[in-house]
């Protein structure tokens, strides 16, 4: 048979196993400015956006994630003028991301 909380228990789950805030022992406000930020800067774009993100992207061989981050970090869109750049990319052989705040 269950045993019965006690009357000051909330009925909430255990608390053996919680490892603190996501945010850790950092301010919470810089997390949450920063987790908007991330979001509103890889909300999907619409349709035709991400089309031609894609095409350009595919055209310099680059994965539309790198293509992406490139407009992100630099404010503008790479092209074949950029060929350093994007050597650079290609080198690095890595698929950047932008980490998610965990």
């Amino acid at each position: 048979m269950p045993r019965r909380p006690k009357s000051s228990h909330n009925g909430g789950p255990p608390l053996d196993d919680y490892e603190g805030p996501p945010w850790g022992k950092g301010d919470a406000c810089i997390f949450l400015a920063w987790r908007v930020a991330h979001d509103k800067a890889w909300k999907a774009p619409s349709r035709a956006v991400m089309l031609m993100r894609l095409e350009r992207a595919e055209r310099l061989g680059l994965t539309y994630e790198e293509y992406t981050l490139e407009i992100l970090e630099r404010g503008r869109h790479l092209s074949e003028d950029d060929a350093d750049r994007i050597a650079e990319i290609r080198r690095a052989g890595r698929r950047r991301r932008i980490s998610h705040f965990a």
